[in-house]
């Protein structure tokens, strides 16, 4: 499992409040206690509103985590090519847009992505309502690579979202307790769109949902994707984050088995055994037309 989405929230780092909410701590091990029966062999650490622009905590998480998990951060609009060049080289591989908690300047971000992708490569991550979708289409038109979190949010943003999934965006299968859509139909017209756009994530610690993520999610997901779930689960995420696909032993659930030997198989019968074998050979009778 590839955990595309999850908020690391440590209290060594700083924090500020954000509509008044101040979280509270989730680090490193909560994690992976509450995901410990699950094969997680990577992730993306996201940066929320409450985090600013922090990137201490942040490289700090990603330094901890390993090499499979990389950062998808917020940057101040001054940031120049070095810090995003020693961001990437801590494992960085995305910057947020947060739209819907966090005021920012668009234009001026929009052109720091485009820098960001040209520098190394990064694609932008959108946290937003579905329904802005559309009124933010000369901005998703000049970005070269997007994904979209938590689903879009609300089922009135779904049309929007499907034409951006049609043309190449990814999508988050995140955040089933804070979005206001029938989930399991939402997740099917996505992927029938294109199967290789979806991407599970966690949400956890799932700061301000209705509720966080729970382990019958993935049978949610399971039964909407069918065989596609190794792809949805890890695949999708780790080709779109750029790291090495993982190589799985392909097994046959059906294999061909060998005949069992009986204890008496057929063998030939030497032909001075045959029945009448001592009788005189005699012509056939010939047949008058």
């Amino acid at each position: 499992m590839f955990d595309a989405h999850v908020h690391i929230i440590d209290p060594r780092y700083p924090l500020i409040e954000n509509e008044g909410y101040l979280p509270d701590p989730y680090v490193i091990a909560d994690y992976r206690k509450r995901m410990e029966r699950f094969d997680v062999r990577g992730g993306a650490v996201v940066s929320a509103s409450f985090q600013g622009t922090d990137q201490a905590y942040l490289t700090a998480a990603l330094a901890a985590l390993g090499p499979d998990w990389v950062g998808v951060t917020r940057l101040h609009l001054d940031a120049t090519d070095d810090d995003i060049l020693e961001l990437d080289r801590a494992g960085v591989r995305a910057l947020r847009f947060n739209l819907k908690r966090a005021a920012a300047d668009i234009t001026e971000m929009t052109l720091q992505a485009l820098r960001a992708h040209e520098l190394v490569g990064w694609h932008v991550e959108l946290y937003i309502d579905g329904q802005m979708l559309a009124s933010l289409q000369p901005v998703i038109s000049k970005l070269p690579a997007l994904s979209i979190d938590h689903l879009g949010m609300s089922a009135e943003g779904l049309p929007y979202l499907l034409d951006l999934v049609d043309r190449g965006a990814r999508v988050k299968a995140t955040g089933f307790g804070r979005v206001e859509m029938d989930v399991a139909d939402t997740l099917r017209r996505i992927h029938t769109v294109n199967p290789g756009a979806l991407m599970f994530g966690s949400d956890l610690p799932g700061t301000r949902a209705g509720r966080p993520f729970d382990d019958a999610d993935i049978d949610l997901i399971c039964d909407v994707v069918g065989a596609d779930l190794h792809a949805v689960l890890e695949d999708n995420a780790r080709e779109f984050y750029r790291l090495p696909a993982v190589e799985r032993a392909v097994s046959d659930p059906a294999p061909t088995r060998p005949m069992p030997r009986t204890e008496n198989p057929t063998v030939p019968i030497p032909r001075d055994e045959l029945p009448g074998a001592d009788a005189a050979t005699r012509p056939l009778p010939v047949i008058e037309r």
